[in-house]
């Protein structure tokens, strides 16, 4: 069962745990500090699960709209930016881009304009029919040709984005990630109120987090379940 931030009733959620932990009370460690702690581990974990598979778009789940959305396709505009979602959600890097044609949305190559494959020195210079796109950073593109028109949600775009953070005024907000990485939360928000504070359970504390950091890891190294295994086979050098 997914833990909540705050639960002062049964007191069992993330704040109450992380001051049993540290054995100190709301005065010592306020809420808003353990809020920044577990937003900083949300972060943290975002960041690898991003990074572990490519194949796998993880996304939070506290989120409640799909990583997608779309953005008006600019006559003669080549470069477009992406920066936050719907919702104002940093985007940390794009998935793919797909151009409006007629009533159907058609996927674009990504490609790297360097590429001796390619005319770097006209990419995106002349209007015409658009197939490619050049990721000049993680949430910046720039279209193989300029568009003709302007169209209405002319481009759509797919990204991966921060988790929604928590606030010290959360109770019923979850982690977003699966229960099994909850304790993860607890333990990391305890070693940084131990370590600010200078608290006598900070080695033990940081060997929890160690273990929680190996969990994590274990985690998004085995989380395509669904997946049927590929036999590869391996070279051997004899030499």
């Amino acid at each position: 069962m997914a833990l909540t931030f705050s639960d002062t009733t049964n007191l069992t959620g993330i704040v109450q745990q992380v001051r049993d932990l540290m054995r100190v009370d709301s005065t010592q460690w306020s809420t808003t500090k353990i809020a920044n702690s577990c937003n900083n581990w949300k972060d943290n974990l975002t960041g690898y699960a991003i990074g572990a598979d490519k194949r796998f778009q993880w996304d939070n789940t506290n989120h409640t709209k799909l990583p997608e959305g779309t953005t008006e396709l600019t006559q003669d505009q080549t470069d477009y930016s992406f920066l936050t979602d719907e919702q104002g959600n940093a985007i940390i890097t794009l998935t793919g881009v797909s151009v409006l044609q007629n009533v159907s949305y058609i996927p674009l190559l990504p490609v790297d304009r360097n590429d001796q494959s390619e005319d770097s020195a006209h990419f995106g210079t002349t209007r015409g029919v658009i197939t490619k796109y050049d990721k000049i950073a993680d949430n910046i593109i720039r279209l193989d040709a300029k568009p003709e028109t302007t169209v209405a949600s002319g481009l759509k775009f797919f990204f991966q984005r921060t988790s929604p953070y928590f606030t010290a005024d959360d109770t019923t907000e979850t982690t977003g990630f699966s229960p099994l990485l909850d304790r993860g939360f607890i333990i990391a928000a305890a070693y940084d109120g131990a370590l600010a504070l200078g608290l006598p359970n900070l080695q033990a504390l940081s060997v929890e987090l160690q273990k929680e950091e190996k969990k994590m890891i274990q985690y998004f190294e085995d989380r395509n379940q669904d997946e049927q295994g590929i036999l590869r086979a391996i070279r051997i050098n004899f030499r």
